[in-house]
């Protein structure tokens, strides 16, 4: 079935301004509630979203297959359940019925008003009831950084690292969409030079950037996913910011590795963007050696161009960009990562989330944390407003944005932003 709603020359009756993340061909999928308080699944077009619960109650959906409450639900996890034929066709009729030719919800006033919102006016939610949350760590920069910090240079990466794409499962009772704030945890941790642990507030509370892929139902208790077919089962992606309190990590990651320092908080963009939406930018990966095991390995154009960059911005100031790097840069590419997921027989589930790990790049200027660029906090950041940074301070605000970009379109997935506010301690 091809992919219409990816037609570049396609153009929608709702205004879209220049640059917009949200442009007809993105067609992304989210959770949002409404100035009446009613939850809904929706899309975007431009800085209008678009209730698909009430188009489906309008009969624009006829013809495909749906269950009668399919988006008149507070999560996605039973749209994405459905599986990659029914993503395809009700992306193509969402393309349709906003597409400039078409007069049928374009020239029905009484629908219009019942479907498009301004973005302003709705509230965006989780877009999916996330089961189980996996946190990879593929990126061979990030990762050899990291291990230069804490580990002999010359043997930065672990003998495992070039093998086998190295996880870990992590909490999805803490994952937040974008906007809603984070507090600084309190931990454990083991001041300089001393040899007892104190507890109280993480003092090196970092962001990780990252995106997140979201699975449909994968397989049964047992079964093993090829990588050529995994994309099969992922329906779109997500950015991430993996937060992460250092100090607290480095006192309690061995011997089994992240812990209280990790799932304190993790926050993601509001809007999935589908594989179908990002297909056009597909690209080569790193070149892997030594060679994966069989069942690792991977033919064809498996990374994705998608550009990233962070910013940081201090409470009542301007932002400043600290970051840039670019999706592509991952050494183990999400089709290895649910491969190697599923390999020993685990369950992926509708609705689980998979991290990439923290995404960085080859110069200092594409690094995906402040540990790594501030080098332990031992070169700060300057920032626009004149202060100085080493890891995240209270009150500030944390920006990842995520855009492909080629000579025919341009598409993104908005931003997860969020603020970082003092512990929270009860009286």
């Amino acid at each position: 079935m091809p992919i219409t709603a990816n037609d570049t020359k396609r153009k929608s009756w709702l205004e879209v301004p220049e640059n917009s993340d949200f442009p007809i061909q993105n067609i992304p999928f989210g959770v949002f509630l409404t100035k009446e308080n009613v939850v809904t699944v929706g899309t975007r077009i431009g800085d209008y979203a678009i209730d698909l619960g009430a188009l489906q109650q309008l009969n624009y959906f006829a013809g495909i297959d749906l269950t009668d409450d399919m988006f008149m639900q507070d999560t996605l996890n039973d749209f994405i359940s459905d599986g990659k034929k029914t993503w395809r066709l009700v992306r193509n009729r969402i393309a349709d019925i906003f597409d400039e030719t078409n007069p049928q919800l374009r020239d029905s006033t009484k629908d219009r008003d019942i479907v498009i919102f301004k973005i302003d006016d709705v509230e965006m939610q989780l877009p999916v009831l996330i089961g189980d949350y996996t946190d990879f760590y593929s990126s061979k920069e990030h990762a050899t950084n990291v291990g230069k910090m804490f580990r002999d240079p010359e043997n930065a990466l672990l003998p495992n690292w070039l093998h086998i794409p190295v996880g870990y499962h992590g909490r999805s009772s803490t994952i937040v969409p974008s906007g809603i704030p984070v507090h600084r945890p309190m931990g454990q941790t083991l001041p300089a030079g001393e040899k007892y642990p104190v507890f109280g507030p993480s003092r090196l509370v970092d962001f990780e950037l990252e995106t997140a892929f979201i699975t449909t139902d994968v397989n049964i208790m047992g079964e093993n996913i090829p990588t050529y077919e995994a994309e099969d089962y992922i329906f779109g992606m997500v950015l991430l910011n993996d937060w992460s309190a250092r100090d607290i990590q480095k006192w309690e990651y061995v011997p089994l590795g992240p812990f209280l320092a990790k799932n304190f908080a993790t926050s993601i963009s509001p809007w999935i963007v589908t594989m179908d939406a990002l297909e056009p930018f597909r690209t080569k990966g790193p070149k892997q050696d030594p060679s994966p095991l069989p069942y690792l390995q991977t033919k064809g154009k498996k990374a994705f161009d998608i550009h990233l960059e962070v910013s940081i911005k201090p409470e009542d100031a301007e932002e400043t960009v600290v970051s840039k790097s670019n999706f592509k840069y991952l050494y183990w590419s999400m089709s290895q990562q649910l491969a190697h997921h599923t390999s020993n027989g685990c369950r992926v589930n509708s609705g689980d989330m998979m991290g990439s790990g923290t995404i960085s790049g080859p110069t200092p200027d594409s690094f995906g944390s402040m540990l790594e660029l501030t080098w332990g906090g031992k070169n700060p950041l300057k920032l626009n407003d004149g202060s100085e940074r080493k890891f995240i301070e209270d009150n500030d605000t944390v920006i990842i944005r995520g855009f492909c970009e080629n000579a025919e379109v341009r598409l993104g997935f908005g931003e997860v932003a969020s603020q970082l506010l003092p512990p929270f301690i009860r009286p």
